[in-house]
């Protein structure tokens, strides 16, 4: 009875025992994994910009001086409007000029009528000296009147001219379409080539230049992925195309293109000037106007991007987790790329199909089993904030 009761106690223990052994190994079975959000890489075309600062500038600025002097008499425009090529828009008292033109016409007449006198005489003289009947000389002093004749009449032609162009120029004309400024001088005005010559400025800018400055690094970048700024290059899918920014800080709607690189960097800051060109119908861009130049420096096709919140750096070089097919995290040195915004292109190290750590690496060791959950998966995701917040 004895045995038989001490054999019971063991079989409880034992069965105990058994329990206890059980649970341990089921708890070794199911342990708590790490739980991170994790996603695939972005293969793109990714666009990669320079920002810099540049300066409006017209297309053209003519500044309208007066060529003769005179009185200024007349304005015949409408200050800060558009006048067009050719459009009269000052008148300088013209009655001297149009004096020194009749003069000049009357003085060609006198020589021209001296010149056919002159012309006559050889024609009577040569016969004669052919007959004996007049000397060499006499017909040798005819030649030479005829000849001092027609100079004399070419020489008055020449004055006409210049008489008649200056009377032009009491009229001045507008040398290109654009907007033309106040006028600089007040009718009454004593102008001319000296003092008080400067008018009037007219400005074209239905087109307009933007300068900026380039360093000898972008040039270089630029070089290796063989663009040529200021060379249009019908074999590339894409041109280093220019956007500015208004007098807001909003971006111009319109692109423009760079037409113009210097050949040469200035040696004191080690950059060189670059041009673009951009249409401006509406007058938008104001010529003076400083701005904001962002240019595409490069287009990297089918580039590999992640988040930029999936890296992490460590003694100088950039890491990232990612999940074998046992969802083990490995974590893995990567050469990173341009950013863009929020994203980076990774250079090397990476696979287009793999699956990146972005949220939860920081509780991660090498080689550790993790329960993933995609970044597409919504409701997982408000699931595992709302259980981080209790």
């Amino acid at each position: 009875m004895c045995s038989m009761f001490k054999r019971t106690q063991w079989l409880v223990c034992v069965s105990l025992l058994c329990g206890l052994l059980l649970s341990g190994c089921k708890k070794k079975e199911e342990p708590l994994l790490p739980i991170v959000i994790v996603e695939k890489p972005e293969k793109k075309d990714v666009q990669i910009y320079g920002e810099y600062v540049g300066t409006i500038r017209a297309e053209s600025t003519v500044e309208i001086h007066a060529r003769v002097e005179g009185y200024l008499e007349k304005m015949m425009f409408e200050e800060g409007k558009r006048v067009e090529q050719g459009d009269p828009l000052f008148i300088i008292s013209p009655a001297v000029y149009k004096a020194r033109v009749e003069k000049a016409k009357a003085q060609l007449r006198k020589n021209e009528v001296q010149a056919a006198k002159a012309a006559r005489d050889v024609e009577r003289l040569a016969p004669l000296y052919e007959q004996h009947a007049a000397s060499q000389l006499d017909l040798d002093n005819a030649i030479a009147a005829k000849e001092n004749a027609e100079a004399d009449v070419a020489m008055s032609k020449a004055d006409l001219e210049q008489a008649e162009l200056e009377l032009s120029y009491t009229q001045v004309i507008s040398p290109i379409s654009g907007y033309i400024s106040e006028r600089l001088v007040d009718i009454g005005t004593l102008v001319g080539p000296g003092a008080n010559s400067k008018l009037a400025v007219v400005v074209k800018s239905d087109t307009v230049d933007v300068d900026f400055k380039m360093t000898a690094l972008d040039y270089l970048r630029a070089e290796r992925r063989n663009v040529k700024f200021g060379v249009q290059d019908t074999t590339r899918s894409w041109q280093p195309t220019v956007s500015v920014t208004l007098a807001d800080n909003s971006e111009y709607p319109v692109k423009g293109v760079v037409d113009f690189a210097d050949p040469s960097v200035d040696p004191n800051t080690g950059t060189f000037t670059v041009r673009a060109i951009l249409p401006n119908p509406n007058r938008k861009l104001l010529p003076g106007q400083s701005t904001r130049v962002k240019l595409l420096l490069d287009v990297r096709e089918r580039a590999i991007v992640i988040p930029r919140k999936a890296i992490a750096i460590e003694g100088g070089g950039a890491f990232i987790y990612v999940l074998r097919r046992d969802d083990v995290a490995e974590k893995r040195f990567v050469q990173i790329g341009p950013e863009i915004e929020n994203s980076v292109v990774i250079e090397r190290g990476l696979g287009e199909n793999e699956r990146v750590v972005i949220e939860g690496y920081h509780k991660l060791e090498p080689n550790v089993k993790v329960q993933p959950i995609l970044s597409s998966d919504e409701k997982a995701i408000q699931a595992l904030r709302e259980k981080e917040e209790e």
